[in-house]
């Protein structure tokens, strides 16, 4: 077990992303991504936020996520469509479109390519959105306070994109909608944030909830293994860049951000052009 390097009785949570030293909750001191010992919080003349308070900190980006999801899919069933029916066939994802019962569509590959972005806040049925935006709402409360707001929202935009990338890379004729491609982006994030702090993934219980999420994912018929492993690369590779390559290897924050942006500019061109 790992203890504080200042306080040697407490166990030690998470690891300074300047020296690499483990610190107990009380010696946490927010950064501008991850955690600071006190020492070099005063070294490098940062504001002082004590971990204690990141806790109290309101999941604003995440229930607005969840309230968008939401927001779509009552409109949807709301205007007498059901959630098979136009709402769905118009923006959905699918690489080449054809004949719907909603009419022609041209899809991603007819120049439709709002339908990476917008068929990830479509849900099936009441199941599919409520166990998305559960998880999302789990996650969320765990990531937004530890990597702020502005960078919670990007890396889960650049989820959304990798799954949907990966969904026109193994599956691009078929019809797909649901946030369950960003949400496995997010546990991604968990998994490189925790990595990046020293903490076993198997040892806070997420390793094995990705794993039998992936098991899910490959043995039931219907459900999209090109987002769900396309959003889950494409989320660990985002909170990479932001938690362990930009603080060790970037001097500015903002380094860090644009490189993590840029890998969703690249899954977005990647599904343009595999569509």
């Amino acid at each position: 077990m790992q203890t504080c390097y200042r306080h040697p009785d407490r166990r030690a949570g998470v690891r300074c992303q300047r020296c690499d030293r483990p610190i107990c909750p009380d010696c946490m001191r927010q950064a501008s991504v991850g955690f600071h010992c006190p020492e070099c919080t005063k070294a490098t003349g940062q504001k002082v936020v004590r971990g204690a308070a990141l806790v109290r900190r309101p999941a604003v980006v995440t229930n607005a996520l969840i309230a968008l999801n939401v927001a779509v899919f009552v409109w949807g069933m709301g205007s007498g469509m059901t959630t098979k029916d136009q709402v769905i066939y118009d923006g959905g994802l699918i690489g080449n479109g054809g004949l719907t019962p909603s009419g022609f569509v041209r899809g991603v590959a007819g120049g439709e390519w709002w339908r990476l972005v917008t068929s990830g806040f479509l849900h099936a049925n009441l199941i599919h959105i409520a166990m998305n935006c559960l998880v999302l709402f789990q996650l969320g409360q765990l990531l937004e306070p530890a990597l702020g707001r502005l960078r919670f929202g990007l890396v889960y935009a650049v989820a959304l994109l990798s799954g949907s990338f990966g969904v026109l890379l193994i599956s691009p004729n078929e019809l797909t909608v649901g946030a369950s491609g960003a949400v496995f982006g997010l546990m991604g994030v968990a998994i490189a944030v925790m990595r990046a702090r020293g903490i076993n993934v198997f040892d806070t219980g997420l390793g094995g909830a990705v794993l039998l999420n992936l098991a899910f994912t490959f043995a039931i018929p219907g459900i999209s293994i090109g987002g769900h492993v396309g959003g889950l690369i494409g989320g660990f590779l985002a909170g990479w860049v932001l938690t362990d390559l930009g603080p060790r290897h970037l001097r500015d924050p903002r380094l860090a951000m644009a490189a993590t942006a840029l890998i969703g500019v690249a899954a977005a061109a990647g599904a343009l052009l595999v569509a």
